[in-house]
């Protein structure tokens, strides 16, 4: 079974658009996230990326991961322990 899951962009029907409200965002985020996560895209995208495009988004989403989840939410949400 799956442990990983896309599965609000494929029900979301909302406005996908940034900086017309907190809510929005907030979805839109979501979306082109998951949309970014897409197998396909990312197996013709990534090997098109430098080394420092590569480490920049690692790095960006390490911090963002360390600033926002708890070490117990890191382990369960994210590496699915």
């Amino acid at each position: 079974m799956s442990k990983h899951r896309h599965t609000f962009v494929e029900t979301y029907d909302g406005l996908i658009a940034f900086g017309m409200s907190r809510d929005v965002d907030e979805k839109s985020l979501t979306c082109y996230l998951q949309k970014f996560s897409d197998d396909e895209l990312l197996k013709v995208l990534v090997p098109r990326l430098s080394d420092e495009e590569i480490n920049g988004i690692f790095e960006m989403l390490s911090q963002t991961l360390r600033n926002h989840l708890a070490d117990r939410e890191y382990h369960a949400l994210f590496l699915k322990d």
